[in-house]
């Protein structure tokens, strides 16, 4: 006591002040209170979530999309009658490996990653990990109607589970059991940052992925960090440049708003259709008592018949197969006659409903993103008259994604992200909000739940 007191006189006189001291105090006890949440731990596991996921999201880029792809496309398009057998090898070769390499075929994707965050506790198996890649490869790299963002959001999801498993006996973590679910969403939004270049969207996707009508808050800061690091990991390989390249339109009238609202109306409308069908189907394909590669073998042939059919038709480098990112510049820089522009969003439509509902292995996040912008470039020459179609693209593309997975803040980032659009914000945000409202609690996602509540 008597050396403590000896201390403080030996203070400066200034810092004995009856004043001074009662205002540090208080600044002691704000400073206590900003970081009563222990946010040191996330400074050191986010980015090692972010750097992890950013590499095999890198891999997979490279071989679907560089490798695989553009040959493949390159041969459907010079010989169309390889789109059945070509198809059909690659969707049975992922169902024969979802049937003998996981425990349940039926379960995979952003699917396994929301049902995981509410039912399991954030809980990822990992024995199938390498096996639902591969199969994912398998269906997106031979022609499947989807994209990288379903097995890019379960791999990176994943890695965050696991990582959980590896980390939570170090005692400085202070690692506890909700924080699993934590790094799920972080994982997930590290992948979806890196997929799509796009790390805003990778944040607000992951937050609003598993709700329809809310978010997962406390995922917050672990998502910003992990995307922002996957992002850099990815770009540092594969550059950083926008996926999607578009004109900004310089500006838009309140004309143009009132048709954008009246666009979101429709495809809010046609997106309710598209997911309650989707549904039906992939409830006959679940319940159907058929070896599973036999399921997707039959899906890939289906998928196959859309893609010759629209050739047939409209014979030109615009095919609904594949992941289509190519699909985005044809549409928007080529001239296309509105049939042929709603015929090509139909046929995608259904492609996917026969991928994916047959247990194909990724997602439909691109499939409808393409669809709306065919639709809203039609929407633009038929109907609106503009003579800014990409304005109306990134509406569509903006409002089916809001539509169909109930993500509609997540739909607007990507867009002005993954385009470098962001004059279309504003028109976006109005026929997202339209089409969000139009669609319902229609979901792509069975396993999406309303609110943090569960009712």
């Amino acid at each position: 006591m008597k050396a403590t007191n000896t201390r403080a006189r030996r203070r400066p006189p200034l810092l004995r002040h009856p004043l001074l001291r009662k205002y540090s105090l208080r600044f002691r006890r704000d400073v206590t209170a900003a970081y009563a949440r222990d946010l040191r731990k996330w400074l050191v596991i986010a980015p090692i979530i972010g750097a992890m996921t950013g590499l095999i999201i890198t891999a997979l880029v490279a071989i679907i999309l560089d490798r695989m792809w553009p040959p493949i496309l390159h041969f459907y398009l010079r010989h169309p009658w390889a789109m059945a057998p070509g198809l059909v090898l690659g969707c049975a070769a992922a169902g024969l490996i979802m049937q003998y390499l996981t425990p349940d075929p039926n379960e995979h994707s952003t699917e396994e990653i929301i049902r995981s965050y509410h039912e399991r506790e954030g809980a990822v198996d990992m024995k199938p990990y390498w096996p639902k890649l591969l199969a994912a490869i398998a269906t997106v790299g031979s022609g499947g109607s989807a994209a990288l963002e379903g097995p890019s959001i379960y791999g990176g999801g994943a890695i965050g589970s696991w990582l959980w498993q590896r980390l939570r006996t170090m005692r400085r973590l202070r690692l506890n059991a909700r924080d699993r679910r934590i790094m799920l969403i972080c994982g997930a939004a590290a992948g979806m940052s890196a997929v799509f270049r796009a790390p805003l969207t990778g944040i607000v996707f992951s937050l609003e992925m598993p709700y329809k009508d809310d978010l997962a808050h406390e995922a917050l800061l672990p998502s910003l960090l992990a995307s922002v690091v996957s992002f850099m990991t990815l770009s540092s390989f594969l550059g950083s440049a926008p996926l999607f390249d578009f004109s900004a339109a310089p500006s838009f009238t309140r004309r143009d708003l009132l048709w954008c609202a009246l666009l979101g109306l429709a495809i809010g409308l046609a997106g309710m259709v598209f997911v309650t069908i989707f549904r039906r189907v992939r409830g006959l394909f679940i319940h159907w008592r058929a070896p599973h590669w036999l399921k997707l073998a039959l899906g890939g042939g289906l998928t196959a018949l859309c893609g010759e059919a629209f050739v047939h038709l409209y014979n030109g480098p615009l095919t609904p197969l594949g992941p289509n990112y190519e699909a985005v510049g044809l549409i928007l820089q080529h001239p296309h006659s509105s049939a042929e522009l709603v015929l090509f969003g139909i046929f995608k439509l259904a492609a996917t409903i026969f991928t994916l509902g047959a247990g194909g292995v990724s997602a439909m996040f691109v499939p409808l993103f393409l669809t709306g912008g065919s639709f809203g470039v039609a929407f633009a020459q038929s109907i609106a008259h503009s003579s800014s179609p990409a304005l109306y693209a990134a509406v569509g593309m903006a409002s089916f994604i809001a539509a169909g997975y109930k993500t509609p803040l997540a739909a607007v980032v990507f867009v002005a992200e993954a385009t470098g659009g962001h004059a279309f914000i504003i028109p976006s945000l109005i026929g997202t909000a339209v089409a969000y409202a139009i669609s319902g609690d229609a979901s792509a996602s069975g396993d999406q739940r309303l609110h943090e509540s569960g009712t």
